[in-house]
């Protein structure tokens, strides 16, 4: 298991990683948790791994500490051998944001031949990216609120820029790093001054930024699970406590309520579920994925996709499968089992050309 990493997201991996091992059977899987520091060591987390070992899920911390000896990167993951044969190793990153849920470490894990858990390369860049997810999902017909990029040059280069914005946007807007998750960086602007030092804020994660309509709506969650065939959980909702769903009202006031399953009529619940799972096919998500959408008086509207997903104590993913039927220990397992499918089908795939 990969956890921490080179992001602003890097405490919230700690936390999810920590409450992933807390789920792990170990009497079926060894389970190695590798941490990547802030500044790119990898480092073994060996006090949660005996923890876990013995049995003593309960006494690990609320988050993992990444601290521990030096671990060479694909040495770590090669996997161990058991008399002579190697046993199957899957590589579970527990990495949010930048270089770990952008097709960064995705990439490493093909190259070294490895089955793990989540997108793959595309599905995870494209994904991340909200410019790129966008644009993506407006090409297939997916409804969202209206949305420009904005490069950090192009303010100083188009000097009229921010009040075409408002005037296309409305006078309230969200402006959002391009690149990062979490709600880190997101701000609620109106008005020209404030959007400007919105995308000050935003610059500071990504060069390139997101400003988005602000609609009156309500705020749904659904998880989608699978390859080939995925399939959706029952919907959820958030209830902010804060203006809007941000860092603080998801992590540190605790304010936000959730309510799984949604009070949604069986109607629009089964929209909600059909669009989950047209905008995880249409950005080729595999896996794993929450999809977060807007429900606007009658009109369901995808906000973003996440392809690696919270799992703390609050975190949606595994409370909507849980209330799905599908228990936290159970989902680890079927994750497994998706990511040794899917290696073992990309593995018949040729890599030689047929003869003439």
């Amino acid at each position: 298991m990969l956890f921490g990493g080179r992001s602003a997201e890097h405490d919230i991996s700690c936390v999810s990683a920590s409450h992933v091992l807390r789920a792990v059977d170990p009497e079926r899987y060894e389970v190695i948790p590798v941490a990547i520091t802030r500044t790119g060591r990898w480092q073994l987390a060996t006090g949660a791994a005996e923890l876990v070992a013995a049995g003593r899920h309960r006494e690990l911390p609320d988050a993992l500490d990444t601290t521990g000896p030096a671990a060479e990167q694909l040495g770590v993951l090669a996997g161990a051998t058991d008399a002579g044969e190697t046993v199957p190793t899957v590589v579970l990153p527990i990495l949010h944001g930048p270089n770990g849920e952008d097709g960064t470490v995705q990439g490493m894990l093909e190259l070294a031949g490895l089955p793990y858990v989540g997108s793959g390369v595309l599905g995870s860049a494209v994904s991340m990216d909200k410019v790129m997810a966008k644009t993506v999902l407006d090409a297939e017909g997916i409804a969202q609120p209206s949305w420009r990029s904005v490069r950090r040059t192009d303010p100083e280069r188009d000097p009229g820029l921010l009040e075409r914005l408002v005037a296309e946007l409305g006078p309230t807007v969200f402006v959002k790093p391009a690149n990062m998750g979490s709600s880190i960086g997101v701000t609620k602007a109106t008005g020209v001054d404030q959007l400007a030092a919105a995308l000050d804020d935003a610059f500071r994660y990504d060069d390139l930024a997101v400003v988005e309509e602000s609609v009156d709506a309500r705020e749904l969650e659904c998880a989608v699970l699978g390859n080939e065939e995925p399939r959706a959980s029952v919907v959820g909702e958030i209830l902010p406590g804060a203006e809007f769903y941000d860092y603080d009202d998801k992590y540190a006031a605790g304010v936000a309520q959730t309510v799984v399953p949604a009070e949604l009529d069986p109607a629009t619940a089964d929209a909600a579920r059909t669009l989950a799972l047209r905008t995880f096919r249409a950005l080729r998500a595999e896996g794993m994925a929450r999809v977060d959408m807007f429900l606007a008086g009658d009109e369901l509207m995808v906000n973003e996709i996440n392809t690696i997903p919270g799992f703390t104590p609050i975190s949606m993913y595994p409370m909507l499968w849980q209330a799905s039927g599908l228990s936290y220990p159970a989902l680890i397992d079927e994750l497994v089992g998706l990511a040794l499918e899917r290696h073992a089908r990309r593995a018949r795939l040729s890599t030689e050309r047929l003869a003439p």
